[in-house]
């Protein structure tokens, strides 16, 4: 009988064997680094991440604790090649071994350039980089912002160079510029920069610059971050981008609105030169006072030119003065014509006009004349109906003839009364006519013109004096006043002279000392 080797092997239960697994494979790989290609990448609701390092040949499980994973470097990414550091250790619930990651950093420097160039042509399918985007530097910015480390030699070569060119306004916002949290806080200072309110407390920058030294491309990749590169796009105040050096490239440079090779480069692309634009504004002053001069004396001779076809002002003032002389003179003239053919047209009306118990008269002779002329119409209109009727005995009845009697007696009534009473209103209508032609007449005789203090002078003819010219001494003229005339001598000699005051008291006027 053949005896049972096995019970010479000591028994494990399964938890034991997988424990003591743990505990090989732990104690020999505590600490190792792999190489390998991210894939199945997947970030839990805690904060753990999963993934698998693959190669051509095998697949190893890892994951990165939520507080490692908040310090990597290197953002996972599906078929990124890196090398990680970390230790091995089993899962006995499904039998399987993985790595937990303590650390992950790019697997050369083509990897990290391939990783750059995916993530440019991402960026740049989404429009982040088109020129349409970029906005106009302004041309002498107020205020600067420069986001940049506080302590390296970067904020002292642009805050030098400022004060060479141009002294601004400078805004610094420190940030960390390499390592975990550098991303996070440029972005921050961007987006804080576009917040500020124009004309608040603090100002709100007209140019914002983002700086940074050289270095490697593992220096400079926060500036390549996703999260970087879409703040500069949304940034609406103008931005430089100045990181590393002249051959560095981030992919910030696209989307800012300028790219400066270096620090110092952005300075003198965020402003102009104070000398220069002295001088240019010297050249402009000169420029403009040169214009002004040649300006004013092409208008000085214009001037000249027509002030020689003008005529000589006092020679434009004498005749104005004699064409003015002429106007008063035909004025005075015309004004004595205008008042001899008035008088005259006023006394052919006068004379036209009949006398009030003539018109009268006449009125009352057209009157009669109607009056007769009524009655024999009436007499007349009577016997041409009442011989119309006789002959016409055998058709009319009595009673219709009597009544065709009453009816044109009745309307023959009614004519002579509206005839009598046109003939009042043209007889009232007359009358009130000449009461107005007699006030009209009233008012333009010379009796009118008498009685408000007016006087005529008469001369031994019968001729009214119009004027001085036709007085000779030692004629006799009549004055007459409004209560009657009076006689006077012509003396055409000087006025008298008033008679001095006589100094003589009155006898009954006291003296006043």
């Amino acid at each position: 009988m053949v005896a049972d080797i096995t019970h010479n092997l000591p028994e494990y239960s399964v938890s034991e064997l997988s424990l003591a697994l743990k505990r090989t494979v732990e104690d020999a790989f505590g600490n190792v680094r792999v190489r390998g290609e991210i894939s199945g990448f997947k970030r839990h609701g805690s904060g753990h991440c999963y993934l698998r390092l693959k190669d051509d040949q095998a697949v190893l499980d890892a994951v990165i604790w939520k507080g490692v994973a908040s310090r990597l470097t290197v953002k996972p990414e599906e078929g990124l090649e890196v090398i990680v550091t970390g230790r091995i250790t089993t899962y006995p619930g499904r039998s399987s071994y993985q790595i937990i990651i303590e650390s992950m950093t790019v697997a050369g420097v083509g990897a990290l350039l391939k990783l750059l160039e995916d993530r440019r042509r991402k960026l740049a399918a989404e429009g982040l980089f088109e020129v349409s985007r970029k906005r106009k530097l302004p041309f002498l910015p107020e205020v600067i912002g420069v986001i940049t480390s506080p302590t390296g030699a970067v904020i002292r070569d642009i805050l030098h160079r400022l004060s060479d060119r141009c002294p601004r306004h400078v805004l610094i916002w420190p940030v960390a510029v390499q390592g975990e949290d550098a991303a996070g806080q440029i972005a921050a200072a961007i987006a804080g920069f576009n917040r500020l309110t124009p004309g608040g407390r603090v100002p709100r920058p007209d140019l914002l610059i983002v700086a940074r030294g050289g270095g490697s491309l593992e220096d400079l990749w926060a500036f390549n971050e996703e999260v970087v590169v879409r703040a500069a796009a949304a940034s609406v105040i103008p931005l430089i981008s100045a990181v590393g050096h002249e051959t560095d490239t981030t992919l910030i440079d696209f989307a800012a609105d300028l790219r400066a090779p270096t620090p110092t480069a952005a300075a003198e692309l965020a402003v102009p030169v104070r000398l220069d634009l002295m001088a240019r504004v010297s050249e402009c002053e000169g420029r403009l006072r040169g214009g002004m001069i040649r300006r004013l004396e092409d208008w000085g001779r214009r001037v000249d030119g027509l002030r020689r076809g003008l005529p000589e002002p006092g020679r434009l003032q004498e005749a104005a003065a004699l064409r003015l002389d002429d106007r008063a003179e035909r004025m005075a003239n015309a004004m004595a014509v205008l008042l001899e053919r008035r008088n005259a047209e006023m006394l052919r009306q006068f004379t036209a006009l009949p006398g009030p118990r003539e018109y009268l008269a006449k009125i009352g002779y057209q009157y009669a004349q109607a009056v007769t002329r009524l009655g024999y119409a009436m007499t007349s209109l009577s016997t041409a109906r009442t011989t119309r009727y006789d002959t016409a005995t055998k058709q009319l009845r009595p009673q219709a003839l009597l009544g065709e009697i009453d009816r044109s007696g009745r309307e023959l009534g009614h004519m002579a009364e509206r005839f009598l009473m046109a003939g009042r209103r043209v007889v009232d209508a007359r009358e009130d006519r000449l009461d107005r032609f007699a006030e009209l007449l009233a008012s333009y005789s010379y009796e009118a013109v008498l009685n408000r203090g007016y006087s005529v002078v008469w001369a031994a003819d019968g001729r009214v004096i119009e004027s001085a010219k036709g007085a000779e001494d030692g004629s006799r003229w009549a004055v007459e006043f409004k209560d009657g005339k009076v006689r006077v001598a012509v003396d055409t000699g000087p006025p008298p002279k008033p008679r001095p005051r006589s100094r003589k008291q009155s006898a009954d006027q006291g003296d006043l000392f």
